[in-house]
């Protein structure tokens, strides 16, 4: 027998670090389990009309800016759920009217919440590490901490790809490369390093539509402006440098921690603090608003 199909929006919802999440109740589909917001998408309707239907409905909340996010076809015992994941920043003056009893999560705590089956690669997409190496020697990836990924920093050359074509796809999960040399690897490689670095002057020069449903995008930023164009077509999460003086670049001039943090405070997505870092400064940098560090050597 075939089994139904439904389509149905989900809401990805951000404010400072956090993740908006319900309680399935014991009589829907997959009941008792933690939830996004969402709901089936109504016949001649598009998903994002229906994500924000579902949204101003369940949550309280009209939120007119959305970004594609991902599409998973997932096949339970009943049926066959294709998941439209759409994501959008609550500002401020929303969060008094959002309903119970939605509430806020970390990132962090996403993981221990149990979530249908249906969305653990979604979990998986928004939890980034708190760490983040930059270097051009691709060997680092085998020691990687489990809070760690490695941006290889490197340009899109004919040697750089044939070392990145050579090495073993299982460990490249863990790998931001810049957008120009992703664009240049095949579909596996693409589809396994999800996460793509945009300079600041690639992702000045991007619009919302260029965004590729399905990857994560992690923008390089100088200034409030990058940053709030990062969060505003879409980048899941931005680096913002320099913090500190570096010996890379000892002619910029660096923000300091209270610029950093006044401007991080206004953008929904994580911001990583980058310049002068090292690994013992995370916790600090996480008290001014930083979700995780980034560095070449300390890191």
């Amino acid at each position: 027998m075939t089994k139904a199909t439904i389509h149905v929006a989900i809401a990805l919802l951000f404010y400072q670090n956090q993740v908006l999440v319900g309680w399935r109740e014991a009589k829907q589909h997959q009941g008792n389990k933690y939830e996004f917001p969402g709901g089936k998408v109504e016949q001649g309707e598009l998903p994002v009309e229906a994500c924000r239907r579902e949204v101003m409905e369940e949550v309280g909340v009209d939120i007119e800016c959305w970004h594609a996010s991902d599409f998973i076809s997932h096949e339970y015992e009943d049926l066959i759920v294709n998941l439209h994941i759409f994501h959008a920043s609550v500002q401020p003056a929303q969060l008094a009217e959002i309903k119970q009893p939605w509430r806020w999560y970390s990132r962090e705590e996403l993981g221990q919440l149990n979530f249908p089956k249906a969305n653990q690669s979604m979990i998986q997409k928004l939890q980034w590490p708190q760490r983040i190496k930059i270097a051009e020697d691709l060997d680092i990836l085998s020691s990687l901490d489990t809070d760690q990924m490695l941006y290889w920093r490197v340009e899109a050359t004919p040697e750089w790809i044939m070392q990145l074509q050579q090495y073993p796809v299982d460990q490249l999960s863990k790998l931001i490369i810049n957008q120009q040399l992703w664009s240049q690897l095949n579909e596996l490689q693409q589809q396994t390093i999800c996460t793509i670095h945009l300079k600041q002057n690639q992702l000045m020069n991007l619009k919302q539509s260029e965004l590729k449903s399905g990857y994560r995008y992690l923008a390089a930023c100088h200034d409030l402006t990058a940053l709030m164009h990062a969060e505003q077509i879409g980048c899941e999460a931005a680096l913002l440098s320099p913090v500190l003086a570096t010996a890379t670049h000892p002619d910029t001039p660096a923000l300091g921690w209270e610029q950093f943090k006044q401007m991080a405070e206004q953008v929904q997505i994580p911001v990583f603090a980058l310049g002068g870092m090292k690994a013992e400064e995370l916790d600090y940098a996480k008290s001014q608003h930083a979700y995780g560090i980034a560095g070449i050597r300390y890191i």
